[in-house]
């Protein structure tokens, strides 16, 4: 390996050059994390290779245009973003509420916010594990597995009312610790449509 590959500023120079070696470096260093993290959105494991090998395939191809000052670890956890936004756009029609969510979140990919998303995304997850054992259970079967609330209130032996009751409380939970971006972290993590409680039925 160069060390000299360490540098950013000397990274970009060179695959600006097309050294191939710096984009080996490149792949060598990067490619698992970002397929890694890329899962973490897709919740797909054949998905997020192809969204990583887009994402390298774009920047090789693309390598001239690379600026000297980017911060070249959030440019990739970006432009993985800004593929999975794409990726999610081409497999569905996406109501106003999801348009909306998009929005925000390429606001703060382009802003190199990625570090804040990834917290948020691990606070999430710590709130959701911290719910009360049924609250949780209604949560992520709703959240994680899809389950409509008539579904969910018929495995567990609840009123859908009930079901009801549990979502609004883990929503009111998570809500408390993220704030205003509760709608946006939750759709990043699960991909579904974050409407009015009572739209989950099918």
């Amino acid at each position: 390996m160069n060390s000299s590959y360490l540098n950013n500023e000397n990274l970009i120079k060179n695959l600006k050059k097309g050294e191939e070696s710096a984009f080996v470096y490149l792949m060598n260093t990067y490619h698992n994390k970002l397929c890694v993290y890329a899962r973490g959105l897709t919740k797909d494991h054949y998905t997020a290779q192809d969204i990583v090998q887009n994402v390298f395939f774009k920047v090789w191809e693309q390598r001239q245009k690379l600026n000297s000052g980017y911060n070249i670890n959030n440019f990739l956890y970006r432009s993985v973003y800004n593929e999975f936004i794409d990726h999610y756009r081409k497999i569905k029609l996406l109501t106003p509420l999801e348009e909306e969510h998009i929005k925000q979140l390429k606001a703060i990919v382009q802003e190199d916010r990625v570090s804040e998303i990834n917290n948020l995304i691990e606070l999430v997850k710590q709130e959701i594990e911290n719910l009360p054992p049924k609250c949780k259970s209604v949560f992520t079967m709703g959240k994680l597995e899809g389950l409509t609330y008539i579904e969910i209130a018929e495995y567990q032996k609840i009123t859908v009312r009930t079901v009801e009751m549990h979502m609004s409380r883990a929503f009111e939970i998570i809500r408390k610790k993220i704030g205003d971006k509760t709608d946006v972290i939750l759709f990043l993590l699960f991909g579904m449509q974050l409407k009015n409680r009572q739209s989950s039925f099918r």
